[in-house]
């Protein structure tokens, strides 16, 4: 039978965040004329980052068509290296693909900020992020964020959401079932656990799992693989990765989107520490910056934004045998799901705390967060994205 028995990765040690902030409080930032303004104090570095002295002026706001200001720059150069962790390789998917744009075209240079891109995995970064190692990261969803910063009190910080609806869906045999009823008694595959935004599909349709349906755990990440194991009805997946290789396959499924159950989700979240944006926190608004004009690069050119994706993958060794028409096509949907969303009148990126609360409200219901609904009011600063638009939702960007 090809499962396996694996550990989760839901879980990371305590000692892995002995050197995260014991101050959680986002609200240490300020953001003033659309630029963060350093606080009277910081918190030490740590030897990632050059640590900030104990007082610092007050630095100059980023005003558009107008030269980078001389001390943000120097601000921002003493964050020294700023490294960034991917969530699945140098993919072309939300929070991944705008850091890519940014970095090749040079917007981090623009922003006096030394940037260092690392591809990893999703679930690996977080003790990273957690311990100030790594200083950004990309997150599935900001329900997986919230729920890994419950763990250890990790002192997470959200500052961007690209996406307003949940990126996961579930795919099943076809000819299995006419509705998510017919599912019950039956096993789904999962990859270490079911996707938030299927088990709130599943559980408002009546159905609760390890009671209505098992889950089984699944060894790889080939759909085509995963929808011929007997054993399963079907499996939870991205919308812009498994349904597009089966599509192309030549394989037949049936897709339950939450999102047409009015499960609300979200994807695409870049996120720092709370130790990180305390003591730098020009830098941290002006990687955000640089990301977020990235995103609007990507947006209005998706083809040439995966093809920056694809250097990286393939300038990587390409350890996951990603295929140039594959990222072009992940990005197709990605950016399609960006731009369609209706959810919001915000500009792009930046995080709807509504929105969001929604979603962690739902997905309490079903057991995520112990069914406790956390505080988010440390774990999400929706005012430094929201802070690097003008009044027309363009990024404010110096001249160069």
């Amino acid at each position: 039978m090809p499962f396996r028995r694996v550990a989760m990765l839901l879980l990371f040690p305590l000692i892995a965040i002995a050197a995260c902030s014991d101050d959680n409080a986002a609200s240490s930032t300020t953001v003033t004329g659309g630029s963060a303004v350093s606080p009277g104090s910081a918190t030490p570095g740590t030897s990632q980052t050059t640590a900030a002295p104990d007082t610092v002026p007050e630095i100059s706001p980023v005003e558009s068509g107008k030269p980078f200001p001389a001390d943000r720059c120097e601000a921002n150069k003493a964050a020294g290296k700023i490294t960034y962790l991917s969530s699945f390789d140098f993919s072309a998917s939300a929070s991944i693909v705008e850091v890519i744009v940014a970095k090749q075209k040079g917007y981090f240079d623009d922003m006096c900020l030394d940037v260092d891109l690392k591809a990893s995995f999703s679930t690996e970064n977080y003790p990273l992020i957690a311990a100030n190692e790594a200083q950004f990261s990309s997150g599935g969803s900001f329900s997986e964020v919230v729920d890994y910063a419950g763990r250890n009190d990790a002192g997470f910080v959200t500052l961007g959401v690209d996406g307003r609806t949940g990126i996961d869906a579930l795919i099943v045999k076809d000819g299995v079932s006419a509705d998510l009823s017919d599912l019950k008694g039956k096993t789904i595959g999962v990859k270490g656990a079911i996707t938030p935004s299927v088990a709130a599909m599943l559980k408002k349709a009546g159905l609760t799992e390890g009671t209505d349906y098992q889950t089984a755990l699944l060894d790889g990440f080939d759909p085509k693989v995963h929808i011929a194991i007997p054993e399963i009805v079907g499996f939870p997946g991205f919308k812009s990765n498994e349904p597009l290789q089966l599509e192309a396959a030549g394989i037949p499924f049936k897709l339950y989107d939450p999102a047409n159950y009015g499960i609300p989700g979200s994807f695409g979240v870049l996120y720092t520490n709370s130790t990180f944006l305390k003591d730098f926190p020009t830098a941290a608004a002006d990687f955000m910056r640089a990301s977020m004009k990235g995103l609007a690069d990507a947006l209005a050119d998706p083809k040439s934004a995966a093809e920056m994706a694809v250097d990286m993958i393939n300038a990587n060794g390409n350890a996951n045998h990603l295929s140039a028409d594959g990222e072009i096509a992940r990005w197709n949907v990605e950016s399609g799901l960006i731009l369609n969303s209706k959810a919001s009148p915000l500009p792009f990126g930046v995080p709807d705390s509504a929105l969001l609360t929604k979603e962690l409200n739902t997905y309490a219901d079903i057991g995520l967060f112990d069914g406790v609904v956390p505080d988010i009011s440390t774990i999400l600063d929706d005012s430094v994205v929201k802070g690097l638009y003008d009044d027309n939702a363009k990024v404010i960007w110096p001249s160069t």
